[in-house]
């Protein structure tokens, strides 16, 4: 028998016994969220705000829009752009339009955004997950939740928004990196944040 206390929340699974994983993905958001609620009550936030927050602090210059964050978190135009209107007023995201394009705004992270992050993050219930997953021996547990998401956003028809260096148009040259897409130069940053753009074979 193989047992896991995570939280005081027990999952016991027999060897023979049948596992849904989307039952075990659908419990593991659940606390996810139930500890996001718990800090963000703390801070006087919402869970959408940090949602925001943190989706800026990883997305790329390519995905750092309103629509690629309405995209992203699956909400209504409104309602993201209600709670943007309120971080703004908060002081912890910013507003630039497009040098090229007037059209386009970016949004990006302000150094009291990046403050409040940092003390809403739940980082730690993952931290404890990890050790439990080394504990056990469970190897490879990233892409078994790798392929768990991928089969959920291919589902849903969305955005993968996975990391630059893993997508299809990521292309490695002798300057450096390129998008094989917007034929743009890639930094290193770039390459280690996420994209909506982002692509798969």
């Amino acid at each position: 028998m193989f047992s896991v206390n995570l939280l005081n929340h027990c999952f016991i699974l027999h060897p023979m016994e049948k596992v849904d994983i989307f039952d075990l993905i659908e419990r593991m958001a659940a606390l996810i969220r139930s500890e996001e609620r718990k800090k963000c009550t703390e801070l006087g936030l919402q869970p959408v705000h940090l949602q925001v927050l943190d989706y800026l602090s990883r997305c790329n210059r390519y995905s750092d829009t309103p629509a690629a964050l309405t995209n992203y978190l699956g909400m209504t135009r409104g309602t993201v752009s209600q709670t943007l209107l309120l971080l703004v007023k908060k002081g912890f995201i910013r507003k630039v339009t497009d040098a090229t394009d007037r059209r386009v705004v970016h949004l990006s992270l302000l150094d009291e955004g990046h403050a409040i992050l940092k003390e809403a993050r739940t980082s730690h219930l993952f931290v404890k997950a990890a050790l439990i997953f080394k504990k056990h021996n469970l190897v490879n547990h990233e892409d078994m939740f790798v392929k768990a998401l991928t089969a959920l956003q291919k589902a849903n028809m969305s955005h993968s928004f996975g990391l630059c260096k893993t997508c299809q148009y990521f292309t490695r040259t002798s300057a450096g990196f390129t998008c094989g897409l917007t034929k743009e130069s890639l930094s290193q940053s770039d390459s280690e944040k996420i994209c909506q753009e982002h692509s798969v074979l």
